[in-house]
């Protein structure tokens, strides 16, 4: 995403509906960054952000799995700008791979910065994959469709 776009509001480019590979990216999560959540820099600490991306990558697979998903890898994490207090966290998915156990699920997350003039900016990615699993926490097939 370039940082032109960025400067326009990017929330109405979430869509609803099934995710699938290739389906566009949908707003799984919100939230703002407390002081509790800062590093000894000032800057959100980067195992919170971590933490939060694994909890958003993991709706769509829920959703898919109809149940219990486990994350299996974090592919990759890209920290992209510093996070800050006050920041507005928008966290947008998409499935990019199923397999026959798993999904790989690309996050990416945009900062709302200053509310009285807003400025928008990537502030990280990652790629997470995640498999899906029966009542014994073993591993099953994931299911042909959405419905």
């Amino acid at each position: 995403m370039t940082e032109a776009l960025l400067t326009a509001n990017p929330f109405p480019a979430a869509t609803s509906g099934p995710a699938g590979p290739g389906a566009d990216r949908i707003l799984v999560m919100r939230l703002m960054p407390m002081p509790r959540d800062l590093n000894g820099a000032g800057d959100v600490f980067g195992g919170w952000l971590l933490a939060q991306l694994d909890l958003a990558a993991s709706v769509l697979p829920v959703r898919r799995a109809r149940g219990r998903v486990a994350t299996v890898a974090v592919n990759e994490v890209l920290f992209k700008k510093p996070v800050s207090v006050g920041d507005l966290l928008s966290f947008y998915a998409r499935i990019t791979r199923i397999g026959r156990t798993s999904m790989t699920t690309h996050i990416e997350v945009i900062a709302e910065r200053n509310p009285s003039d807003p400025h928008f900016t990537v502030v990280a990615e990652a790629t997470f994959t995640f498999v899906a699993l029966d009542e014994k926490g073993q591993p099953r097939p994931v299911p042909d469709r959405e419905d």
